[in-house]
């Protein structure tokens, strides 16, 4: 049986992509064959092998088994806005069945698969739908990103209160420094800890722009993870 899991964030630009490395690599170093999964992603580069976004490129170098650019990442747009406005700008709908098929894919290869949501919790991906919908629609248990600075305890708090209202299983959360530690960050953490009802799977420290070249998986403690 496959292990699946959504990772969304607080908001965007928490680092959510930062904490799916660290999860991946967590996850392979206890034995599992790890797939990373971006089926939704704007803001990307054109190359000369095509759009690439990357966040989707690190999950896709952070994965235990071999994939594909469209095996990762299906559905993706230049233009850095809500994948809501860009799909309808380019007549491109975000299709359900899509982001299904993909994940049936990955879970086929791998036995450990992490999808990456786009933005927040409720990030449309048309006028009458949002990335929650699907979620809920495939029944995955959610990790939470909380992007560590001020205001981030009630980002969190609506945000899970939210995921546990959909009838999904929050399977724990991952505090992601993306300032340096101020002076209340041990209040934060302790407020944060005992206001999200789900356990505190590790604590990423701010790492400026050379997280990609960390060990991000020994933050993590993978085994806290509820199945």
């Amino acid at each position: 049986m496959t292990n699946k899991y959504f990772l969304t964030g607080t908001d965007t630009e928490v680092g959510k992509t930062v904490v799916s490395c660290a999860l991946l690599q967590a996850a392979h170093q206890k034995g599992y064959l790890t797939a990373g999964y971006k089926p939704v992603a704007s803001g990307s580069e054109v190359t000369a092998e095509g759009i690439r976004n990357g966040d989707a490129l690190a999950l896709q170098r952070n994965s235990a088994v071999p994939l594909t650019y469209q095996e990762v990442n299906p559905l993706v747009f230049v233009e850095p806005t809500s994948p809501h406005i860009i799909s309808a700008k380019q007549n491109q709908p975000i299709d359900f069945s899509v982001l299904s098929k993909g994940l049936d894919v990955l879970a086929k290869k791998s036995d450990w698969v992490l999808v990456e949501g786009a933005g927040g919790w409720y990030t449309p991906l048309s006028e009458n739908t949002t990335f929650a919908d699907w979620v809920t629609q495939a029944d995955l248990p959610v990790i939470l990103t909380v992007g560590v600075k001020l205001g981030c305890i009630n980002h969190a708090v609506l945000t899970a209160k939210a995921i546990l209202y959909s009838g999904l299983k929050l399977a724990g959360w991952v505090a992601n420094e993306i300032e340096p530690a101020g002076k209340h960050q041990a209040e934060y953490l302790a407020t944060l800890a005992q206001m999200i009802p789900a356990p505190l799977l590790g604590v990423i420290p701010h790492l400026g722009g050379s997280w990609d070249e960390n060990n991000l998986g020994k933050y993590i403690t993978i085994d806290l993870l509820v199945n």
